[in-house]
């Protein structure tokens, strides 16, 4: 159940109630009295702010007592989620000082148009001299955000701005949070390149199937700077690396194993590429209307890429059916697909990860007694698959090798990166997968991605940790 917190400002009228009338108020709805702030002491009355962990479901409950309760009067109630969003959650910082003339003189006109010509005669010098080199763009035009689907451009900049302070926390990159009022896909190409100049890297977010394969793969081609589409590339790279530890722990081969996918969009046609670059040889994509087959004819591009491929199974069947004897099943989804008798029926010491959100595709408890893996994309269970783990260190190595783009093999070694964080002593059923706060895991993914950048030739620059 999703909680949340609160903070209740109360007026007291203390000759027709105490603070115990209140908290007892406040429990008996559901709420959890976390802290407590006098913000004016008096002897006929006081006010209060009170710090309320609660379900979401039981807030409005929480309130409507207080408010039908003799003697408490209240003044107000603020989401202490919606209190850290205000003014925004990024600003932009200058890097030193400017105090004096002197100071001005060198930073803006006269001296900066020295800089400028420097860079105009030797472009490449836009990485030492300007943000390029540790600045990445979070673009999105707010048609697939999260589980809220097409919300805007407005509505999905609190998204980019708290992707923006992950990278900056997580790997000290500069990222800055761009929503595009435009779902047309021609725009958004031309938009980003023109914007590109200033960036060292485009991160795409949010940006539906099946426009965003298209978008990324025009930018790839169009620009010099690596484009990464995280809904795609860094949810597939997170399963990659959960899953190797996940066959460490069961103890199969990823050669060997039969995996089915179900969801293809967006994330579920990366996740199946990289199945294949990783090994998998025995390979179920599942959609709505059932299996995509070896030598079927679809409308969808990527179905169709998918069906060419010769690891791909032949036989169709629905969901229910086709994950009979699967050894792995990966959803991204929605919610409530499958129940406790469908995953009985797939093989021994097998794996699930059920990723969609907020619901997962089969609820944990119904999974568990019957799968030997079990993982989510929720952060109130064991083994999460967040792709947290995959954007900073990426794009960390990527700036500081100056990549011209993000590849297969700089995915798989991220991936398996990832999993490496986790010791083989730490290894187990409920732990394949490290923490986002794992300092290890921006260093390790840095260094796989400028190693795998290096060796395919897509590296620039060779850090000097590297030489």
């Amino acid at each position: 159940m999703a909680q949340t917190s609160i903070i209740l400002r109360v007026e007291l009228n203390h000759e027709k109630v105490t603070f115990g009338d209140v908290a007892a108020a406040i429990s008996k709805s559901g709420g959890d009295i976390t802290s407590i702030d006098v913000i004016r002491p008096g002897k006929d009355s006081s006010i209060r702010d009170i710090t309320v962990d609660v379900a979401e479901s039981a807030e409005s409950q929480v309130v409507e007592a207080l408010k039908q309760h003799e003697g408490i009067k209240l003044i107000n109630v603020s989401d202490r989620t919606f209190l850290v969003h205000l003014g925004g959650k990024v600003s932009v910082q200058p890097n030193l000082p400017i105090k004096n003339r002197d100071d001005l003189s060198r930073v803006y006109t006269p001296g900066v148009a020295r800089v400028c010509t420097a860079i105009h005669e030797n472009p490449r010098k836009a990485y030492s001299l300007t943000i390029k080199r540790n600045t990445v763009a979070v673009v999105s035009d707010g048609t697939a955000v999260l589980g809220l689907g097409d919300i805007g451009p407005h509505a999905a900049a609190p998204v980019m701005e708290g992707k923006a302070m992950l990278f900056k926390q997580l790997a000290g990159v500069d990222a800055f949070p761009i929503c595009l009022d435009t779902k047309d896909t021609e725009e958004i190409i031309r938009t980003i390149k023109a914007i590109s100049p200033i960036f060292g890297g485009i991160n795409l977010e949010d940006i539906s199937s099946p426009r965003c394969f298209e978008i990324e793969s025009r930018l790839n081609e169009e620009l010099d700077i690596p484009v990464f589409h995280d809904d795609q590339h860094g949810t597939a790279v997170v399963v990659i690396a959960g899953l190797l530890n996940a066959l460490k722990v069961v103890g199969k081969r990823i050669e060997n194993v039969r995996v089915v996918v179900n969801g293809i969009g967006a994330a579920g046609v990366s996740i199946c590429k990289m199945l294949l670059a990783a090994g998998v040889t025995k390979l179920v994509p599942v959609d709505r209307e059932g299996a995509i087959v070896r030598g079927g004819t679809y409308d969808y591009p990527m179905w169709q890429w998918l069906a060419n491929q010769p690891q791909v199974e032949a036989e169709p069947g629905t969901l229910k059916e086709v994950i009979r004897g699967a050894d792995v099943f990966i959803g991204v989804s929605r919610g409530g697909l499958l129940s406790g008798q469908d995953v009985q029926t797939m093989a021994p010491e097998s794996i699930v990860f059920a990723m969609a959100n907020p619901t997962p595709e089969i609820a944990p408890e119904e999974a568990l007694p019957h799968v030997r893996v079990f993982a989510t994309g929720r952060s109130d269970y064991p083994n999460q698959i967040n792709n947290v783990l995959v954007f900073p260190g990426i794009f960390r190595g990527a700036l500081d090798c100056r990549a011209r783009t993000i590849n297969e093999p700089m995915k798989l070694a991220a991936a398996r990166a990832i999993a490496s964080v986790v010791t083989d002593a730490e290894l187990n059923e409920h732990y394949i997968i490290p923490s986002i706060f794992n300092e290890h895991v921006v260093k390790k993914v840095r260094h796989a991605i400028i190693e795998a950048a290096i060796l395919t030739g897509t590296a620039r620059r060779i850090p000097p940790d590297f030489r």
